[in-house]
C-alpha cells in the first residue's frame, strides 16, 4: 500500500509515486526555505508549512501534543512500535481513505524519529488547490444552501464508510477552488463500524466548533438555522 524505509533512527513512509524522491530533507522546513520553495504557512497550535516542488504543492506538519501534557512533553510520544505511532496510523488511514474514493488530501510521506523510548513525527500531504476552510468563508460571508448541503453530504459519506474523525471542526473542513468539500487532519482518526453514537458525537463536536469560533471572531456569518439545514441534509444522507 505504501513504502517504508529506515535511515538511522528515522523511519520514512512514502506514497509509491513519491518514494524515489523523498529524503530526510523533505521534513525540514528550513531546507525548503533555503531552496526558496516555501509558498505559505498556516499558523495555529503549530505551524503548517506549504512548499512547492516540481509539480507538487504540499503541506508539512509536525506532530505536537495538546492540552496540559503538551506543555510538558511538547512533541514527544511513547514509542511502542512503528505501527502504533500516531504518524503511521494517520498515514495508513489516509491511504485507505484515498482508496475508498473519499475527499482527503493525498498522503505524500511521513517520518518517525525514534530515540530510545520516545518518538517524534512529521507528515507531508498534498495541498488542496485554492483551499478555504469553512471558518475562512464564514468570516467573509454566509454559506449558501448548496454549500451547507455539500458539507453535510461529505461528512455523511465519510460516516457511511465508517470514518471516525477525532477532531471534526470548521478548520478541518475545506472547499477547493471548484467548491468541492475536503476533510483534513486525521490524527487519531480510525475506521470503525458505522454507529450512531460516534457519528452523532462527531456532529456534536462540529456544532461546538461553530459556536466556539462565533465567540472568538467579531464577524462570523453563522446562525442557528444554518446548523438546522446542515444537520437535516446530513441525516438525509446517513445510512444508519
Amino acid at each position: 500500500m505504501f513504502n517504508q524505509q529506515t535511515i538511522n533512527e528515522h523511519i520514512i513512509l512514502s506514497h509509491p509515486e513519491y518514494s524515489a524522491q523523498v529524503s530526510l530533507n523533505w521534513f525540514d522546513n528550513e531546507y525548503w526555505q533555503q531552496q526558496g520553495k516555501i509558498v505559505g504557512a498556516k499558523k495555529g497550535r503549530a505551524t503548517a508549512w506549504f512548499f512547492c516542488h516540481h509539480d507538487l504543492t504540499a503541506v508539512l506538519r509536525h506532530y505536537w501534543r495538546g492540552g496540559l501534557v503538551g506543555k510538558v512533553l511538547s512533541d514527544q510520544y511513547l514509542y511502542r512500535g512503528v505501527e502504533k505511532t500516531r504518524v503511521y496510523q494517520e498515514f495508513a488511514l489516509m491511504m485507505q481513505l484515498i482508496k475508498l474514493g473519499l475527499n482527503v488530501p493525498m498522503p505524500i510521506a511521513a517520518k518517525i524519529c525514534v530515540q530510545g523510548l520516545i518518538y517524534r513525527g512529521d507528515i507531508i500531504t498534498q495541498a488542496i488547490t485554492g483551499a478555504q476552510s469553512v471558518l475562512d468563508v464564514l468570516k467573509t460571508r454566509p454559506l449558501t444552501k448548496q454549500e451547507l448541503e455539500q458539507i453535510a453530504h461529505t461528512i455523511a459519506d465519510f460516516h457511511n464508510h465508517g470514518v471516525y474523525h477525532a477532531d471534526l471542526n470548521i478548520n478541518n473542513i475545506l472547499f477547493d477552488e471548484t467548491g468541492e468539500v475536503y476533510i483534513i487532519d486525521f490524527d487519531r482518526g480510525e475506521l470503525k463500524p458505522p454507529a450512531s453514537h460516534w457519528q452523532q458525537a462527531n456532529m456534536t463536536r462540529l456544532a461546538r466548533s461553530f459556536h466556539k469560533e462565533q465567540g472568538r471572531n467579531q464577524v462570523m456569518h453563522w446562525q442557528p438555522s444554518d446548523w438546522q439545514q446542515l444537520h437535516t441534509a446530513y441525516q438525509s444522507t446517513l445510512k444508519i
